[in-house]
């Protein structure tokens, strides 16, 4: 590795002194919240044979990323909220790179298995069974988080090699993009915009393929009063979830890379963390009120505990 430096200052907490212990309670219980919902739906769709279904199975995928990225982040941002110096380890600060892009890739892989999923249980019913069967949704799960996985390494490899002459980061947590932007003058950076356009254009690809899917989804779904009552039911969800997260991705992503340095410091933070805080509690709160059968186990669950 040819970098310098041992630590990376994050300086994206300097403007909130004040309100600091505001903060640690409103993040703690928003964790608390993501920790909860996510993991009884997991627990639920496990436990539950009659819930083994393609897109059960797809749902408990999407709560579990939402746990892996959302862990990348909560834990040492609460640590930096009491703490006087907000500081991470180099080999720290590329691993939380690494959480926390291949957890935004892989719920765009996700929800595209899910707009497939989705369009061959409207479009073609008959042959959904043979074509969708619970073993091949385990291998496109498998492929939705280890494909972006890979694809995230290659690009925080080429930012290992960087070496940087700034160990202050102005961001809440430790970002691809600013990470490069730190590094000497001299350095060959042309492999890094290379590989990191060819990772943006892949999953903009993705969400061209969700949104072109749902389109085709809906103009199928005029002709039919059984089909537009399915689409309601399963693919409402899929289409508010999409839209959060692409809504809350594209702010951040266009925020770093148009470089808007003199938006408030506050205001950078709140774009930046949307897609921890909004997705991962809105998405099982959604399909657990939206899809019967969940809501069914939920109600279930709750009566039971109760009595």
């Amino acid at each position: 590795m040819m970098n310098n430096l041992s630590v990376i200052f994050l300086s994206g907490l300097n403007e909130t002194r004040v309100h600091r212990p505001t903060l640690f309670v409103l993040s703690l219980l928003c964790y608390c919240l993501i920790l909860l919902v996510n993991v009884s739906l997991v627990i639920i769709i496990i436990l539950d044979k009659s819930l083994h279904e393609p897109m059960y199975i797809l749902l408990c995928a999407f709560c579990i990323n939402g746990l892996y990225g959302t862990t990348g982040f909560y834990p040492k941002f609460l640590w930096d909220l009491l703490s006087p110096v907000h500081m991470i380890s180099y080999y720290g600060c590329l691993i939380q790179v690494q959480v926390m892009y291949s957890f935004a890739c892989s719920d765009l892989s996700i929800l595209s298995v899910m707009a497939y999923d989705r369009y061959l249980a409207i479009c073609r019913p008959l042959e959904y069974r043979s074509l969708v069967s619970k073993q091949k949704v385990l291998v496109l799960v498998g492929f939705s988080w280890f494909t972006p996985f890979c694809i995230v390494a290659v690009n925080t490899f080429l930012t290992s090699r960087l070496k940087l002459c700034s160990p202050h980061l102005s961001r809440l947590f430790c970002v691809n993009w600013s990470i490069v932007r730190l590094a000497c003058p001299q350095e060959e950076m042309t492999a890094n915009n290379i590989v990191a356009n060819i990772t943006i254009i892949i999953y903009v690809c993705h969400g061209l393929f969700i949104v072109w899917s749902y389109m085709y989804l809906v103009k199928t779904c005029m002709n039919s009063i059984e089909n537009r009552a399915k689409f309601m039911q399963t693919c409402v969800p899929h289409l508010v979830s999409l839209i959060t997260f692409m809504v809350t991705i594209l702010t951040d992503v266009i925020s770093l890379r148009l470089g808007f340095d003199g938006m408030p410091q506050t205001l950078q933070n709140l774009i930046a963390i949307e897609f921890l805080l909004i997705p991962p509690i809105m998405n099982p709160l959604i399909y657990g009120f939206k899809l019967t059968k969940i809501r069914y186990k939920i109600i279930k669950l709750l009566t039971f505990r109760v009595k």
